[in-house]
């Protein structure tokens, strides 16, 4: 693998369940914690997420864009010369988050991890299969050379597997933390 490339390994088994914890200083005095399994649920059936990266001369970068959760992690896609492909060549940490734009309701979920790189095609094609059944046709992909290819030409895949993860819960309020050995 050369300095520009990005870290690629094959798939472990999905993390275990994390250390739970409500902040209470970040939460109001009857917030509960979340459990994590409510959290995939949500990370499930959000559309659109937030990713930031940090560019060569350490600028962060965020952008938004569709991910799905399979085997455990958030996985996206991004063309090989698109500015957050560029920056995961240089540095793999990233942060995703998806939520709700209102101050008293709904729930955020901020997801840090590092992004890597998925080639094999088995598992890409399931992931293709994936992204059609959360967004429709019009996000069909082929899978080929260990990319996916759509109008747009090849993009690479990359999976986010969680380090650490926070939930806002909104009425009432309160942050769970969720970190992963």
């Amino acid at each position: 693998m050369s300095e520009n490339e990005p870290l690629t390994e094959p798939l472990t088994e999905p993390p275990a369940e994390p250390v739970t914890d409500l902040d209470a200083r970040y939460s109001e005095e009857k917030a509960e914690p979340t459990d994590w399994s409510q959290a995939v649920s949500r990370l499930s059936a959000a559309e659109v997420f937030w990713l930031s990266t940090v560019r060569p001369d350490g600028r962060p970068h965020v952008t938004p864009l569709i991910a799905v959760w399979q085997d455990g992690g958030l996985h996206f896609c991004t063309g090989a010369d698109e500015r957050k492909a560029k920056n995961l060549r240089h540095n793999q940490n990233v942060v995703l988050t998806t939520g709700s734009n209102a101050l008293h309701e709904g729930y955020d979920l901020v997801f840090e991890g590092e992004a890597v790189r998925v080639t094999d095609e088995t598992r890409l094609r399931a992931l293709a299969g994936a992204y059609v059944e959360k967004y429709g046709k019009e996000w069909t992909f082929e899978v080929r050379d260990g990319c996916f290819v759509g109008a747009g030409g090849p993009a690479p895949v990359f999976r986010v597997a969680p380090r650490t993860a926070f939930g806002f819960a909104k009425d009432p309020y309160g942050q769970t933390r969720w970190q992963f050995t």
